[in-house]
């Protein structure tokens, strides 16, 4: 199984946190654009082209010991895409509470991951249990 270094997945969650930040601090969903297209980047390109990851690889010299699997960093980063997704269109179409709710939760979904949970892994681990046929309700 391939594996991320995890410094370079904190650097994309960082980056996420700060590009959030900022739109909320001017009041600019436009800066979620350009976070949509960084991610979507990484995305098809397997994280080769995410910004975020390339300031990382040019400023952190080691990698670290901490690993993750790649198919889990490609769903987290496939719900960061649709979160801010979600967010540009509710605000093309002037909903403006939408469209930083879903700002706000993937902010509070990176946070959360910066500060050691992954709400995109246990969802993932929902899904896989599910698929699994293991998932029982009580």
């Amino acid at each position: 199984m391939r594996e991320v270094p995890m410094r370079y997945v904190k650097a994309n969650q960082t980056g996420i946190v700060l590009t959030v930040l900022l739109s909320f601090l001017f009041h600019q969903p436009w800066i979620l654009a350009a976070l949509w297209i960084i991610q979507l980047t990484g995305v098809l390109t397997e994280g080769r082209l995410n910004l975020f990851v390339y300031i990382a690889k040019r400023v952190l010299k080691d990698k670290g010991q901490e690993t993750q699997a790649v198919e889990l960093q490609r769903f987290n980063n496939l719900l960061a895409v649709l979160f801010l997704t979600l967010a540009l269109i509710s605000f093309g179409f002037g909903w403006q509470i939408a469209g930083y709710a879903f700002a706000a939760m993937m902010f509070l979904a990176a946070s959360a991951a910066l500060l050691g949970y992954c709400v995109g892994c246990t969802v993932y681990f929902w899904i896989k249990q599910i698929r699994a046929g293991r998932f029982r309700r009580t």
